[in-house]
């Protein structure tokens, strides 16, 4: 072989290619792979990026040995998080060149997108952002000021750098939150992005150039505006506008609390417990969630006499199972006499559950619940009979009883919790009016830094890992290949019903991160590189290493009634 000759395997076409040293995947997916099909739609996708040996890399990296290439599109979570990326980037330029005297902060995850709000440089005296409030005619122009980007072809290229060199740069920048962080980890080197001359970082791989951003809009919504990517189902189109208003006004209200304590990025967080002030933190996070807990059982308290039945649903691994059992014990302290009953028990046999578009029994519908029998108790229960509550038998799938009979007592409330509890066709034969629902969910909207929100289905992923490597013995990469169907139980079960509830409990605590860490890298370090989920071990330790980790005597502090015992053990609910 020529000593200038490299062989790549390309997994596209599954076949060995020879190539001359110093080519980039840029050019090589030109010769092979020049776009990539949507196994489900069968649209045609722009190559943004590829996984070499399971890593994300961009297209101008170059391979100097054998390695297994893999080019992915847009369809693909990690396409998808690179086009996002780079489009944030655009989104910055634009707001740059409009506003110099202003700076854009990415806030958190929406359904629709990211939220965003242009703030001054400036806080208010309580420590929030002064947001400067835009107009249709302003969102609009910010509009076209990408479009015109976008329409110049301009390459994001990444340069590696003195870290303190670059810190020098975010805060001329007017982004003291990039500094602190490039501060806080303490590495020597970094990656800096420059996109027409502007530099920034986005904390992971960008699409090769501006031309890719085919697709994209901004809505106004609140103080800010939504910034969409493509739809999932057609990436041709916009993602589709949802609004929720008790989602964003829970995000808005936490974001501003961090604000308001001085910790509203990752930077400041590793700061201040590098600074011995993680217990502070701790207690400060579990005493906000105790007058969460306290303000829902007011509200539940304050409708007992119509409201007998309290309906708790989240997404996995939002501490649904605490929630439900730290309510039921404030409503205790109001004189109230919460009885728990699990919707898991009105399962219907398992001969008679549904299937899945796969052929698989599908034990998230919510035909797998016996719903007329669930119904008919419900309303023995308010009319105030005595019912014989059914037991589900996991290991035969089937219903059995065992002499556990329920009745309503004057102060009783009943709690129920599971993921179709806001969905009101459970309930269809119950008045909904004797229903209190409650939607409980880890809406973090603590950010990596001014640009780069962290994601809430990162940080349940997390929970889940360790909670599942803990409790039920299942590995970090079986937790990891199965989150997608996860996910997408979620979204065709939970989310489209949130707004539903009469109560939302955001169960994020700013101190969790650091805490699963310390759990969490472990695990993920067992991920050998030929397993499927190694690209997402990866990605997340990686996402990891900008995070000090609490130490064990920290962790120690963590109260035993707190969420995160429900996932690290220790828990005395």
């Amino acid at each position: 072989m020529d000593n200038n000759e490299i062989t790549i395997f390309c997994k596209n076409d599954g076949k060995n290619h020879k190539i001359e040293l110093g080519g980039t995947l840029g050019d090589l997916s030109r010769k092979w792979c020049k776009s990539v099909t949507d196994p489900k739609t069968g649209q045609k996708l722009d190559v943004i990026a590829a996984l070499v040996d399971n890593k994300l890399k961009e297209l101008n990296y170059k391979p100097m040995i054998f390695h297994q290439v893999e080019f992915i599109g847009f369809n693909h979570p990690d396409g998808r998080r690179c086009y996002l990326r780079s489009l944030c980037f655009v989104l910055q330029n634009a707001v740059r060149e409009l506003y110099p005297d202003k700076v854009l902060l990415v806030d958190h995850s929406l359904p629709s997108g990211l939220y965003c709000e242009i703030t001054e440089k400036t806080k208010l005296e309580d420590g929030r952002n002064k947001v400067y409030f835009v107009t249709d005619e302003e969102i609009d122009a910010i509009k076209a000021k990408m479009k015109d980007i976008i329409a110049r072809d301009l390459p994001f290229t990444r340069v590696k750098m003195n870290s303190e060199e670059a810190q020098e740069i975010f805060l001329k920048n007017n982004q003291p939150q990039k500094a602190e962080l490039q501060k806080s980890i303490g590495t020597f080197i970094c990656s800096v992005y420059y996109l027409d001359g502007k530099a920034d970082t986005m904390h992971g791989p960008l699409i090769p150039s501006t031309r890719f951003l085919k697709t994209f809009d901004i809505t106004g919504i609140g103080q800010g505006f939504c910034l969409q990517g493509p739809a999932m189902t057609d990436f041709s189109k916009v993602m589709p506008m949802k609004r929720q208003a008790k989602i964003a006004a829970t995000l808005k209200e936490y974001s501003d609390w961090c604000s308001i304590i001085g910790i509203e990025s990752v930077g400041s967080l590793n700061s201040a417990i590098k600074a011995g002030r993680a217990v502070e933190i701790i207690n400060l996070s579990e005493a906000r969630h105790e007058r969460e807990y306290a303000r829902i059982a007011d509200k539940i308290y304050d409708n007992r006499g119509v409201k007998r039945i309290v309906m708790i649903a989240g997404p996995s691994s939002s501490g649904k199972t605490s929630s439900s059992l730290r309510i039921a014990l404030q409503c205790k302290v109001l004189g109230l006499k919460p009885k728990v009953i699990e919707l898991d028990n009105y399962f219907v046999n398992r001969d008679c559950t549904p299937k899945d578009e796969d052929g698989k029994l599908d034990f998230e519908s919510l035909y797998a619940m016996d719903l007329d029998f669930l119904n008919k108790q419900l309303n023995q229960l308010l009319d105030g009979e005595e019912v014989e509550i059914p037991k589900y038998d996991f290991k035969s799938g089937c219903r059995t009883f065992v002499g556990n009979k329920l009745r309503l007592d004057e102060k009783d409330i009943l709690i129920m919790e599971g993921i179709h509890a806001l969905n009101p066709e459970m309930t269809s034969a119950v008045d909904n009016s004797r229903i209190f629902r409650v939607y409980a969910s880890a809406l973090t909207s603590l950010n990596i830094d001014e640009n780069v929100n962290l994601s809430t289905s990162d940080n349940r992923l997390l929970r889940r890992m360790v909670r599942d490597n803990r409790v039920r013995g299942i590995s970090p990469e079986n937790t990891i290949l199965l989150w997608n169907s996860v996910r997408r139980g979620e979204t065709r079960n939970i989310f489209p019903f949130q707004e539903n509830a009469d109560a939302l409990f955001n169960s994020a605590l700013i101190f969790e991160l650091p805490m699963l860490k310390y759990y969490a890298e472990p695990l993920l370090r067992r991920i050998a590189p030929s397993s499927p989920a190694y690209t997402e071990a990866v990605r997340l330790l990686k996402f990891l290493d900008y995070i000090v980790a609490l130490q064990p005597s920290e962790i120690a502090a963590i109260p035993p009634t707190s969420i995160m015992r429900e996932f690290i053990g220790g828990q005395t609910l």
